[in-house]
Formats: structure tokens, C-alpha cells, sequence
């Protein structure tokens, strides 16, 4: 018999107050949107033009706020613990939203900061004069947006998950790519039909979130039960101090880490590289609004797979679709090959996706997960922030951005041999406790 995760069940053995907290989760999540690289990208080609701002400096400004953003993870969590997920997620959404009502205000021509660069082509280190009003709003979207936001998304959808996760992660997988697809749709109409300037939807999104705030505020959800199997679940495992001298932690985590490189350098001057291949802005704007979609297929056909393919095969496989997306792209000149481009890149960052959120617990088991992933997580945010600089120094070093992507795919084809050919520490025992 189907147990429930919470104490009112519903079909499939899923509470109605694990569905709803799925739903709150999900609307948390695609809220970071303007801390994060897709959505900062969105407007990213208009905003250099009106601070008349070049890639580089931009691309630096961009790689420090990342980085220092990151640190928003570690008082968020301690906050969620003392004060409760409803709290946090009101005032970080309250923050956020002023924060991006602040940005519509930045204009050229006042005080700057310089940032150091490291020009990753040619092996030296720049500095740049960059604005300071807008580094240290950039900064705080993707500390409020990028690292808490999703802290809390992720700890609300996973106290409510319990010890059967599947179909609850799978409603909120759902509903976060309906979401963002929503919110990339609504952009391009304001863009396209309304011809909205970026800092009248940038100040949509503010008044948005603010809004969103008020009801998390005034709205109490229902309490999801833990279940007794998670309670008496058995703490075994890894270290992180073992989970690191572990070739798997290494080449799962820098692979995976690698895809959100090039996610994160491709995003941000995505308008820029379909320029070069000749696609105006409202291609851009169509794949962004559909790859979300693209990436939930993804996310469902290799969750099915999770079960019965080694991971590693998995993960090889997805990077040897963006290998092959990447090698292509220079190539690319007719609107369908830009869309299978952009349906490659979407089914390998989907398939990659699953994979990241469940290799570390059937490598290293439950014991010190949270470590384990944090160090995890680490990685993916230094690397997220390094890509726009890749992309951006390559530019500046050949002209194109066709030889630096060629290079990255050579990068994930090396990835993906060694992710056939790693094993998994706690494959087997895992296997057996299921």
C-alpha cells in the first residue's frame, strides 16, 4: 500500500501539503530569475549599451558578485533553522525585489571599482573600471537571487519530499520549468509586442517579487508530516574528507560543474553569440523561452533512467550531446539547426540536472550528504562564474567566439571519457539497502 509523505494523503501517496509545498518551492526557485544568468542575460546586450559597458569589464563585474554572492548560502541556512522557511523566503523575496527595483536606476558616469579579470585565453590578469552602483546590485541578486533563494527552494521542497522523493521532486521539476518558461514568454512579449525597455521589465520583476513577498508573509501552508522511515533511517557514508579523495567526486562534480560553465558563459552573451551567426533578438528571445521545456523532458526521461543506467553512462552520454551541440555550433547558419543547437544544449544541461542531485548519495551515502553536496555546490558556483569570463576573453583573443566554444566542446568529450570509465564508492551497498 502507498504510504503518505504527509498526513493527508492524495493520489500516488503524496500529501496535499507536500504538493503544496512543491508549488511554493517551485515559485521560490523561478524567482531567483533575475540573480541568475539566464535572467540577467535577458537583458544583458541592451544594458551594456545604455552604461556603455564592454563585455569584459562586465564579465568581471559579473564573475566577483557571483563569487561573493555565494556566500549568502551559509546565513540562509542558518536562518531557515532558527526562524522557519516562511520568514526567510518573505524577506529574502522582499530583498530581492528592492534590489532589482534599485537596478532600473543605475545610469552612467558615477563612481567606479576596479576588478581584476583573469584573461583565461591569454594567461594574464586585467583590471577594469566597472560601475559600482550596478557591481554591488549585481551582487545582491545573485546573493539574494542566485544562492538564498534557491537555498530555501530547495530545503522547503525537500522537507517536504520524506523518504520517498520521486514523485514530489518530479511535480516540482515540473512546475519550475513551467515556471520559468512562463516568466521567459512574459519577457518576450513585453520585449517584442509592448517594446518595453529592459529597465521597465526589470522593474516588473521588482514589483513582482515584492508582491510575492506579501502573500508568503500572509499565507501559513499546511505542515508536511516527516515520516517515520526517514526518521529511522539508517546514517552511514562517506566523509567529506573521503568523498574528496574520491576520483568519482572529482570527475561527477567538475563535469557537471563544467556544463554550468559553459550554461553560465553562453547565457549571458547569448543574444551576442547568435549575432555572430547571423539570428536576431527575437530568436534569442524564443529559445530561451523554450528551453526550459526541452530540459523538463530531460529531467523526466533520465529520472526514469536513473534506475536501470549507471550514472556515469549517463552522465557520459549527456556530455557527449553538448560535445557534439558545442562542436557544431560555428556551423550553425539556418534557423532549424540553431533550434536542434538549442535542443541539444537543453536535453544535455535536463539530463545533467537529474545527475547532479543524485549521484552524491548513491556514491557517498546519507551521513554527511549535506557536505558533500555543499562542496559540490561550491563548484558549480566558481565555475559559473568563471564561464561568462571564458566567453568574453575568448572573444576579445580571436575576434569570434567559434574557437573558444570548439575548445569546450574538446573539454567535454574528455569529461565524458573519464565519467565512463569512474566508479561509484558506494554503488553497490546503496543498490542493496534499495
Amino acid at each position: 500500500m502507498a504510504r503518505a509523505v504527509g498526513s493527508e494523503a492524495t493520489r500516488g501517496g503524496v500529501s496535499r501539503a507536500a504538493v503544496a509545498a512543491a508549488g511554493v518551492a517551485a515559485a521560490a526557485m523561478v524567482a531567483t530569475l533575475p540573480g541568475r544568468t539566464h535572467g540577467l542575460g535577458l537583458i544583458t546586450e541592451p544594458l551594456l549599451g545604455d552604461l556603455a559597458l564592454d563585455k569584459l569589464p562586465f564579465a568581471a563585474l559579473n564573475f566577483w558578485a557571483t563569487l561573493i554572492g555565494a556566500a549568502f548560502c551559509v546565513p540562509v541556512g542558518w536562518a531557515i533553522d532558527r526562524a522557519g522557511a516562511r520568514a526567510v523566503l518573505a524577506l529574502t523575496l522582499a530583498a530581492l525585489g528592492a534590489t532589482v527595483l534599485a537596478m532600473t536606476g543605475t545610469a552612467p558616469g558615477g563612481p567606479t571599482i576596479d576588478l581584476p579579470a583573469p584573461e583565461v585565453i591569454l594567461g594574464r590578469v586585467e583590471w577594469f573600471a566597472v560601475p559600482l552602483d550596478l557591481f554591488v546590485l549585481v551582487l545582491l541578486t545573485r546573493g539574494l537571487g542566485q544562492s538564498a533563494l534557491s537555498v530555501i527552494s530547495l530545503a522547503i521542497v525537500g522537507k517536504a519530499a520524506g523518504d520517498k522523493p520521486g514523485p514530489v521532486i518530479g511535480l516540482y521539476s515540473f512546475l519550475v520549468a513551467v515556471g520559468f518558461m512562463a516568466a521567459f514568454g512574459a519577457i518576450k512579449a513585453a520585449f517584442e509586442q509592448f517594446h518595453a525597455d529592459w529597465r521597465t521589465v526589470w522593474s516588473g520583476i521588482g514589483w513582482a517579487l515584492i508582491a510575492f513577498a506579501a502573500v508568503a508573509a500572509l499565507v501559513r501552508g499546511p505542515r508536511a508530516a516527516t515520516s517515520a522511515a526517514v526518521r529511522s533511517a539508517p546514517a552511514h557514508g562517506h566523509t567529506l574528507a573521503g568523498a574528496l579523495r574520491a576520483p568519482a567526486f572529482w570527475v561527477f562534480g567538475l563535469a557537471t560543474s563544467f556544463y554550468g560553465l559553459v550554461a553560465a558563459g553562453m547565457s549571458l552573451f547569448n543574444q551576442s553569440l547568435l549575432a555572430e551567426r547571423g539570428f536576431d533578438r527575437g530568436v534569442f528571445l524564443t529559445i530561451t523561452m523554450v528551453s526550459p521545456l526541452i530540459g523538463l523532458g530531460a529531467n523526466l526521461l533520465t529520472g526514469f533512467l536513473a534506475k536501470r543506467v549507471r550514472l556515469g553512462a549517463l552522465l557520459a552520454g549527456a556530455l557527449l550531446v553538448q560535445a557534439a551541440a558545442l562542436a557544431c555550433f560555428p556551423a550553425v547558419t539556418t534557423l532549424a539547426q540553431v533550434y536542434a543547437y538549442a535542443a541539444a544544449m537543453g536535453v544535455a544541461g535536463g539530463a545533467l540536472t537529474v545527475v547532479f542531485f543524485t549521484v552524491w548519495r548513491q556514491a557517498f551515502g546519507p551521513a554527511h550528504l549535506g557536505q558533500i553536496q555543499g562542496a559540490a555546490q561550491l563548484l558549480t558556483v566558481l565555475a559559473s562564474a568563471a564561464g561568462p569570463l571564458v566567453l568574453a576573453a575568448g572573444h576579445r583573443a580571436y575576434g569570434s567566439y567559434s574557437p573558444v566554444v570548439q575548445g569546450l566542446a574538446a573539454v567535454a568529450l574528455g569529461f565524458a571519457l573519464a565519467a565512463l570509465v569512474v566508479p561509484l564508492p558506494m554503488a553497490d551497498q546503496l543498490e542493496d539497502e534499495r
